[in-house]
C-alpha cells in the first residue's frame, strides 16, 4: 500500500488536518524537480496546492538550493504537529491526574459512600411518579405516556449524579478523538443499563428534601426495603474494598472507572500512533525528496530537527509509555482484582476493537472515493486507466426476458460455434478424427483471434473437445477411449516446457522482489548522459535486456516506472516523450525473442524442436539479430520523431540524468544473483549434462526450490504467477498433439508438399516470414506460435535435408516482431495506456502505424536475412 493511502488508513479521522500533509509535500517535490530543469533554476516561491495561494519561501534570494525551499515546508508541518501534540498531551495528562485523584478519593470513601445510594434513587423514582402524575392531570395530550417510567442509564451516557463520596464525572474538554459505538459494548451495557442513577451530593446536603418528607406509603416501604438491602450488602461485604465488593454500588463504581480508564487508554494509544505515523511520514517524504532532487537532506533533518522536537524525543515517548503503564495498573486495581496481565490483555482488546471499527469506516470511505475516482490508485501508478467501459452493443434485440445486447464478442462467439458445428457435420478432411480435429482447430483459431472469451478459457476447452469427440488415436490409428484419451492428453499437457515457463516466472519474480532489476538498470542508465539520442538508445537496450530475463510483460512496466522522472521534467509538447515510450515497447518486443524464457512463444518453439536446441545455440542467433534490430529501430525513431528538438523549434532539449541507486547488495540479493546465473549456465550447457538432468524442465526446478525454500519468495508470490499464460501454453500443446494424433497433420503434409514442390529453403523462408508477421500483428504472439509452429515443423520436414528446426526457430523469432498495432503484444498495450499528468495519452494509433509497422518490417527482414545465415552457420 502506498504511504499516502496507509496514512489515511491509520489516521484518526478527526485528527486528519493535524497529520503531515504528505500528498502536498510530494506534489511540491515534483514541482521542484521541474524547476531544476529550467534555465533560471529554482524559483524561490511556493504554491500551496491545497489553499491555492502563492507565498514566498525565500525572500528575494537568488539561491537555487532546493533544500532552502523545501525545509520551510517541513518546518511548518513539524510546528503544526508539535503544537497539536503538546495540546493533546497536556489534556490527556491532566485527565490522567484527575483520574488518579478520583481513584484515591474513592479508596478513602470506601463502601460507606454507598449508604444513601438506594435511598436517593428511590426519591428520584418518587419524583418521577409525582411529575408524571402532575403532567397527566394538567393535560390529556401527555396522558398517553407511560405512568410508570423506568429510568435506565446507558453505558455511554452514564449518570452524572452520585451518592456521597462517589466520583463525579466532570465534562472533559473536547478532544477530536472519535469514540466508537462499540465502546458501549465494552462497558457491559446490559448490566449498566439496569443500574439506577443516585442523586448528587449537593442535593442531599441541601436539605431541600429529607428522606421522610412527603413520601407516600409506597415510598416509605421502598425506603425501608432499600435500607434493609444496604444493610445486607454491608454485612456480606465485610472486609472487602470498593474494588472487590459485590454490592450494587461497588459494581456501578467499577463499571464507571472501567469506562474512564478504557477511554483514556485508547486516547493515549491513539496519540502514540499519531507520533509514529508522522515520524514515518517525515522519513518517507525526505527519502522521496532525496531520491527525486538528488539531495542528502533526510538523515540531517531527521536527526537534527525531527527527532529533537517534542513528540519524537525519548522523554516524550517515556512519558507516553509511563502514562499507559499507569492506566494498566489502574485498570488492574479497579477491574481485574490486581491481575496486571489480564488488565493489559483486556485493554489491548478494547484498543484493537476501536482501531478495527475506525479502520473499517476509513476503508469504506477510501473504497468509495476510489470507485468515484477521487483518489489515486494503482491506475495512477501504472499510468493506465482502471475503469474499463462496457463494450457497446451492436444491436439490442427485445425479448420477453428483456433486451438482448449483441456485442462484437457475442457475434464472434456465435460465429465460432456455428462454424464448429457446420464443420463437424461436413467431410472437409479425409478421416473422421482428422475432420473433427480440423473443426476444433478452426473453432479455437476464431476464438483466439477475436478474444470472444478469455484466451486461456479457449485453451482449456481444447482438451475437453479432444477427449469428448474422441479425436486422439493410438499407434494403430484407432480412436482411444475417453479414459485413455484423458490420461494421454493430460500427460502431454504438463510437459518440460511448462516447467521451464514456471521456472522463468520464478526467476522474474525473485529479481523483481529483491530489487535487483531496478539496481542493475539504474546503474546502466546512469552512463547514458543527457543527450536525447543516447538516452533513447540506453533505454531500448535496457528494455530489451530486461525482457530477456524478467519477461517482456514485466520489463516494459518496470521501464515505464523508471522514466517517470524524465517525463515529468520534459517541456510540454516534447517529441521525446512519445518516442521514448514507443522505443521501450518496441525494444521489449525484440527482447521477447532474445532468450528462451523471455516469452511463451520461444518455449513453444523449443518444445517443437527435435532435437532440442540448447541455450548457447539460441543466443548465437538471437542476440545478434536483436542487437541489429534495436539499432535499426533506434535510427528509425530518430528520423521519425527527432526527439532532441525543442518543442518551440529553438535549440535542443537536455534530459535529466538518471543517477544510480545508493543501495548496496544484500546477502539475499547475492543469493538470488548466484542462483539465477547458475540456472542460466545449466540451461546453456544442457546438452552436455543431459545424462544427469534429462531436460531443461528439470533444471527449472532449481530456482523454484532455491527461492521458495529459503523464503526469498512466498506463497503469495507463487499465486501471482501468470497462470493464464501457463494454461494458454498447455492448451496449445494439447492442440498440437491432437493435430498429430488425429492424422490431420498427415493430410496437411500432403497439401504442403504440393504447394512447396520445387521451392528452395530460402524461398520458403521469404514466403513464411510475412505470413507469420501478419498473423502475429493481429493476434496474440503466443497464439500465433501455437498455430504456426506446427505448420512450420511440417513444412521443414517436407523439404530436402529436414530443416524443421530452422523453420521452427524462424517462426518463434518472427512471432515476437509483430508490433505494428496497439494490441500487438503486451508491451504495446502497456505503452498505449501511458498518460501524462493531465490524463492525455502519449501515443495514438497513428504513432503505431507510422513507426510500429516499419519497425516490424525491419525486424522481420533482419530475422529473414541475418538470422537465416546464423541458423545455417550453427547447423540447422
Amino acid at each position: 500500500m502506498e504511504f499516502s493511502s496507509a496514512l489515511k488508513f491509520n489516521a484518526v479521522a478527526d485528527w486528519w488536518e493535524d497529520y503531515i500533509a504528505y500528498d502536498v509535500l510530494k506534489r511540491y517535490i515534483y514541482q521542484l524537480e521541474k524547476r531544476q530543469q529550467r534555465p533560471d533554476g529554482i524559483e524561490p516561491s511556493y504554491h500551496d496546492l491545497e489553499a491555492n495561494e502563492q507565498t514566498t519561501l525565500v525572500d528575494h534570494t537568488d539561491s537555487s538550493d532546493a533544500d532552502s525551499l523545501f525545509k520551510p515546508l517541513l518546518d511548518r508541518e513539524l510546528q503544526k504537529i508539535v503544537k497539536f501534540y503538546e495540546a493533546q498531551e497536556t489534556e490527556l495528562l491532566g485527565e490522567l491526574a484527575a483520574l488518579e485523584q478520583s481513584i484515591t478519593q474513592q479508596d478513602e470513601a470506601g463502601l460507606e459512600a454507598g449508604l444513601n445510594y438506594m435511598v436517593e434513587d428511590e426519591e428520584d423514582e418518587e419524583d418521577d411518579e409525582e411529575d408524571e402524575f402532575n403532567m397527566s392531570t394538567r393535560s390529556e395530550d401527555f396522558g398517553k405516556g407511560s405512568r410508570h417510567r423506568r429510568r435506565k442509564s446507558s453505558s455511554v451516557g452514564y449518570g452524572t449524579r452520585f451518592a456521597t463520596g462517589s466520583i463525579r464525572e466532570e465534562p472533559t474538554n473536547r478532544r477530536r478523538l472519535s469514540v466508537s459505538s462499540s465502546e458501549a459494548g465494552d462497558l457491559d451495557a446490559s448490566v449498566a443499563s439496569l443500574v439506577p442513577r443516585p442523586r448528587s451530593v449537593s442535593l442531599v446536603a441541601s436539605g431541600s428534601r429529607g428522606p421522610n418528607a412527603s413520601i407516600s406509603p409506597i415510598g416509605r416501604a421502598r425506603h425501608l426495603a432499600g435500607r434493609l438491602i444496604t444493610m445486607r450488602d454491608s454485612i456480606t461485604s465485610a472486609g472487602d474494598t470498593i474494588w472487590t465488593a459485590k454490592s450494587s454500588y461497588a459494581l456501578d463504581t467499577r463499571l464507571l472507572f472501567k469506562r474512564k480508564i478504557t477511554t483514556l487508554y485508547v486516547s493515549f494509544c491513539a496519540l502514540r500512533s499519531y507520533v509514529e505515523v508522522n515520524h514515518s511520514g517525515f522519513r518517507k517524504i525526505l527519502k522521496k525528496y532525496d531520491k527525486v532532487v538528488y539531495s542528502e537532506l533526510k538523515d540531517r533533518y531527521m536527526h537534527e530537527v525531527v527527532e529533537t522536537s517534542a513528540p519524537f524525543t525519548a522523554e516524550s515517548r517515556a512519558r507516553m509509555s509511563d502514562a499507559i503503564t499507569r492506566l494498566t495498573d489502574f485498570y488492574a486495581k479497579c477491574v481485574t482484582n490486581g491481575d496486571k496481565s489480564e488488565a493489559l490483555q483486556q485493554l489491548k482488546l478494547y484498543q484493537r476493537e476501536h482501531i478495527a471499527w475506525e479502520r473499517n469506516t476509513v476503508w469504506r470511505q477510501m473504497i468509495g472515493r476510489q470507485r468515484r475516482g477521487t483518489i489515486n490508485g494503482l491506475g495512477a501508478l501504472m499510468g493506465a486507466t482502471l475503469v474499463q467501459q462496457e463494450e457497446s452493443s451492436l444491436i439490442d434485440v427485445p425479448t420477453p426476458l428483456g433486451n438482448l445486447k449483441l456485442t462484437k464478442k457475442t457475434v464472434s462467439l456465435t460465429v465460432a460455434i456455428v462454424v464448429f458445428v457446420a464443420l463437424l457435420m461436413m467431410d472437409v478432411v479425409a478421416g473422421e478424427e482428422a475432420n473433427k480435429c480440423f473443426a476444433v482447430l478452426v473453432f479455437s483459431t476464431i476464438l483466439w483471434a477475436t478474444e470472444a472469451i478469455p484466451l486461456f478459457v479457449t485453451s482449456i476447452c481444447v482438451p475437453l473437445l479432444l477427449v469428448c469427440l474422441r479425436i486422439i488415436r493410438d499407434d494403430n490409428d484407432t480412436a482411444l477411449s475417453t479414459p485413455d484419451a484423458t490420461k494421454y492428453i493430460f500427460s502431454v499437457m504438463f510437459s518440460p516446457t511448462i516447467m521451464l515457463l514456471i521456472g522463468g516466472f520464478t526467476i522474474s519474480s525473485a529479481l523483481s522482489k529483491t530489487n535487483i532489476d531496478r539496481i542493475l538498470i539504474t546503474r546502466v542508465l546512469s552512463f547514458a548522459g543527457t543527450k536525447p539520442s543516447s538516452v533513447l538508445l540506453a533505454f531500448m537496450a535496457v528494455s530489451c535486456f530486461a525482457s530477456m530475463w524478467i519477461s517482456n510483460v514485466a520489463a516494459p512496466t518496470l521501464c515505464f516506472t523508471l522514466i517517470r522522472p524524465i517525463l515529468r521534467t520534459l517541456p510540454p509538447g516534447s517529441a521525446f516523450a512519445p518516442a521514448l515510450i514507443l522505443a521501450i515497447a518496441l525494444a521489449a518486443n525484440i527482447g521477447g525473442q532474445s532468450s528462451p524464457i523471455s516469452s511463451p512463444q520461444n518455449l513453444i518453439a523449443l518444445a517443437a524442436m527435435d532435437p532440442k536446441l540448447d541455450w548457447a545455440s539460441w543466443f548465437a542467433v538471437a542476440l545478434p539479430v536483436s542487437i541489429i534490430s534495436i539499432v535499426l529501430i533506434w535510427l528509425l525513431l530518430l528520423v521519425m520523431y527527432r526527439p532532441a528538438r525543442s518543442p518551440d523549434g529553438e535549440g535542443e532539449i537536455e534530459i535529466r540524468p538518471i543517477r544510480p541507486t545508493r543501495e548496496s547488495f544484500t546477502l539475499t540479493q547475492y543469493w538470488v544473483t548466484f542462483v539465477c546465473l547458475f540456472t542460466i549456465a545449466l540451461w546453456c550447457f544442457e546438452h552436455e549434462i543431459e545424462g544427469f538432468v534429462g531436460d531443461m524442465g528439470i533444471i527449472a526446478i532449481v530456482p523454484i526450490v532455491a527461492f521458495f525454500a529459503t523464503g526469498v519468495l512466498k506463497k503469495d508470490d507463487f499465486e501471482q504467477f501468470a497462470w493464464t499464460i501457463v494454461f494458454l501454453a498447455m492448451g496449445g500443446i494439447a492442440l498440437g498433439k491432437g493435430v498429430t494424433s488425429s492424422g490431420l497433420m498427415v493430410t496437411m503434409d500432403g497439401v504442403i508438399h504440393r504447394l512447396l514442390e520445387g521451392l528452395s529453403l530460402y524461398t520458403v523462408v521469404l514466403v513464411l516470414s510475412p505470413v507469420v508477421l501478419i498473423v502475429s500483428t493481429f493476434i496474440s504472439h503466443t497464439i500465433a506460435s501455437v498455430l504456426l509452429v506446427p505448420i512450420a515443423k511440417e513444412v521443414g520436414q517436407s523439404l530436402p535435408g529436414d530443416h524443421a528446426n530452422l523453420l521452427i526457430f524462424m517462426t518463434g523469432l518472427l512471432c515476437s516482431v509483430g508490433m505494428g498495432m496497439p494490441v500487438s503484444g503486451f508491451p504495446n498495450q502497456t505503452a498505449a495506456a501511458q498518460e501524462d499528468e493531465l490524463g492525455r495519452l502519449y501515443l495514438s494509433n497513428m504513432d503505431f502505424l507510422k513507426n510500429g509497422v516499419p519497425a516490424s518490417i525491419i525486424a522481420t527482414l533482419v530475422v529473414a536475412t541475418v538470422g537465416f545465415v546464423l541458423m545455417i552457420a550453427i547447423g540447422l
